[in-house]
């Protein structure tokens, strides 16, 4: 469809195929005419972004605002996952998602809050940002408060701010993880996590311990012994699992997928076979992960729950019904594929 038009009726065809109704459902909806429900509109109107026509200018809506989505780098698949998801939610809402990518040597988180607010944005949602790093200086989101910003946090919780924040029950996931390894006969269990400053990793820490100290015949101290810190990366699940590896364990808990990759690359860089050898569990089940070899255990986050309720969070800020300046935490879900089996003998 070229300068608004409503597409050749030959076009209409592929549309109602995409959208999975009927020709004449797709003529009302670009027609503007009556007699189709919302819901079918909206799935008639993405059926049409999916296959790139440009939608007629009558279906133009005018965005109810702009908020800004601060991401880390976008490697990570999860990253991606949760802004698919909150921009879909914010554009399903009326409102313009504006996307904010750090990377190395690029802007900093302050510097794109910086931006974001000079061009005039509603609300902030900001992801695995500087509010889960312990060490950080938490004035900058008092700042941003005081400013009359609403934001909301996802996956990293802090006292010293107020406003809603959304979260991963990490705590629950090492309970799954080390359950379900404990059960296949496994009892030298590792962690490889990032670095302990990050709130999640302290609360998978806790979490690892204590089921560890509860599933097996261990003290806190030898369940720690267990922990090995590295970077969110292949490369740092490599490097951690070559070091629980010498250590005697026979399964690796990950804290993403990407480090999961990592240890699968370790164990076979040894000649250990996964899972046969080493059993292996990843965290996040980012979209690509079904394609691993083996394909991955892991923990997955609920991405589409959380983004819809941080942008629920949000819009309750921006639309002056503020919501609890409280966490609210998601159970994940322990996903059983082929990259863990029962110990050897």
């Amino acid at each position: 469809m070229v300068g608004g038009l409503v597409p050749p009726s030959t076009r209409l065809s592929d549309i109602a195929q995409q959208a999975g109704v009927s020709e004449a459902t797709v003529s009302r909806v670009l027609n503007g005419k009556a007699g189709v429900s919302t819901a079918t509109r909206q799935v008639v109107l993405a059926a049409l972004d999916t296959l790139g026509y440009e939608r007629p200018a009558r279906l133009q809506s005018r965005s109810a605002g702009l908020i800004g989505l601060i991401t880390p780098e976008l490697s990570n698949p999860i990253f991606p996952a949760f802004a698919q998801v909150i921009e879909q939610v914010l554009t399903r809402d009326g409102y313009t998602p504006v996307l904010c990518t750090q990377s190395p040597g690029g802007s900093t988180e302050d510097e794109l809050t910086g931006t974001l607010v000079d061009r005039g944005v509603n609300g902030i949602i900001y992801v695995s940002g500087l509010h889960a790093d312990s060490t950080a200086d938490m004035d900058r989101y008092v700042k941003l408060a005081g400013r009359g910003v609403p934001f909301v946090m996802i996956n990293g919780y802090t006292e010293q701010v107020s406003a809603p924040f959304v979260s991963t029950d990490d705590r629950s996931a090492m309970r799954l993880a080390v359950q379900h390894l404990v059960e296949l006969g496994h009892s030298r269990i590792g962690l490889a996590v990032g670095p302990r400053r990050y709130v999640p990793v302290v609360r998978k820490i806790e979490g690892f311990v204590q089921h560890m100290r509860t599933a097996l015949p261990l003290s806190a101290e030898e369940a720690e012994g267990f922990v090995q810190h590295s970077l969110f990366t292949v490369e740092g699940g490599q490097a951690a699992a070559n070091a629980l590896i010498d250590k005697g364990c026979t399964a690796i808990i990950c804290g993403s997928d990407l480090m999961a990759f990592g240890a699968i690359r370790a164990a076979r860089h040894r000649g250990l076979s996964v899972p046969r050898d080493i059993s292996v569990v990843g965290f996040d089940d980012s979209p690509l992960i079904v394609f691993a070899d083996p394909p991955l255990t892991t923990l997955r986050q609920p991405v589409e729950a959380m983004g819809q309720a941080a942008v629920n969070a949000l819009l309750e800020e921006v639309t002056g019904n503020p919501a609890p300046h409280a966490e609210y935490v998601f159970m994940p879900e322990l996903v059983v594929r082929g990259s863990t089996a029962a110990a050897r003998d």
